[in-house]
């Protein structure tokens, strides 16, 4: 596995307008965004790793900043998870990911509740075909719409509805049972 690289900030000034950029291998992420009408924080950065290698450098974008899993599960509004891809990963991987890993994260009765939706969600993410080397996947939730999956800013599928399903995916990175314990740290701002 990798060593987990710090975040580095770097400033910048524009027109008397200062804005912050948070970079991790490599990649930069701003620290701050504006999701439909929603103003949103950049939470932290953590890179996934798969045996030797970086899959993915992650950042989490919130209402408000928080330091634990389960303020974030529980924070209400719009959210924003930004996956950019460091290696080529297939949507068949990338659903088994998702979908087994939201179904650690709820108890059987919760995951009986989504099956329809976790079957759509499902078929939207079978449409990526592929994520290759630099694309950036967001894993937006809107209150009013739900979940939406989007690739290089271009919507993918229709949105899947419920904050309950929201907070079952980002379970997967932040919640008590990650996929990797670094990368939730990272996106923590540990």
């Amino acid at each position: 596995m990798h060593k987990f690289l710090p975040t580095l900030f770097l400033g910048f000034s524009l027109c008397g307008f200062s804005a912050q950029a948070a970079t991790l291998a490599g990649q930069i992420f701003d620290d701050k965004l504006r999701l439909e009408t929603n103003d949103l924080v950049l939470n932290g950065l953590g890179v996934r790793g798969v045996f030797i290698f970086k899959a993915y450098v992650a950042g989490l974008y919130l209402p408000q900043k928080a330091s634990r899993g389960a303020e974030i599960l529980r924070q209400p509004g719009a959210k924003r998870l930004q996956l950019r891809m460091l290696m080529e990963i297939g949507a068949e991987d990338i659903k088994k990911a998702l979908i087994d890993g939201m179904r650690k994260n709820v108890s059987d009765a919760q995951w009986t509740a989504m099956q329809d939706r976790a079957s759509s969600f499902a078929r939207t993410i079978d449409s990526l075909e592929v994520a290759k080397v630099g694309d950036s996947i967001s894993l937006d939730y809107l209150p009013e719409r739900g979940l939406v999956l989007s690739v290089n800013g271009v919507v993918k599928g229709a949105a899947v509805p419920g904050a309950d399903f929201y907070q079952a995916m980002l379970a997967i990175f932040v919640g008590d049972d990650p996929v990797d314990t670094r990368l939730r740290d990272g996106l923590l701002g540990q």
